[in-house]
């Protein structure tokens, strides 16, 4: 996954639940499907410009929240509700079908939510194809999307 998919990974955690150090930070990162070095989430920590209080990792005080090298996109609830027509599953692989020129946005919001059922995503004008390791993942990952549409 990308520096930036895992700066905006940390970025959320810091904001949702403050993590106390950096084990504590690894270990929420794992859990949302990024493994990482000591070193790199120091450098992640540095170059985000997070600060380490009596209260856990949080934004320098008086800074802005630092904003990760990426776009910022609506979330990924509010694309799949306005643009998904549809998703079906084909063994180890998902097909989006969306509105017409809404799959790059989509799919971006939907590679941002970094799920770990995901290998990877390819984006057209109107599908998105989804590969995951195997079909209970396809599967996971289709329901998944389909709680979102509702």
């Amino acid at each position: 996954m990308s520096k930036p998919s895992r700066h905006n990974a940390i970025l959320k955690i810091v904001e949702q639940s403050r993590p106390a150090n950096q084990d504590e930070l690894r270990k929420a990162l794992v859990r949302v499907g990024f493994k990482v070095t000591q070193a790199t989430l120091s450098r992640d920590i540095r170059e985000l410009g997070l600060v380490k209080s009596s209260e856990g990792y949080q934004f320098a005080p008086g800074a802005p929240a630092p904003i990760a090298n990426e776009q910022i996109l609506p979330s990924a609830n509010r694309l799949v509700r306005e643009f998904v027509l549809d998703v079906r599953e084909a063994q180890n692989l998902l097909v989006v079908k969306t509105a017409v020129g809404s799959a790059q946005p989509v799919a971006a919001s939907l590679d941002g939510e970094a799920w770990n059922e995901v290998l990877g995503t390819i984006a057209g004008d109107d599908t998105i194809l989804m590969v995951t390791e195997d079909n209970r993942a396809a599967h996971r990952l289709g329901s998944r999307i389909r709680e979102l549409l509702a």
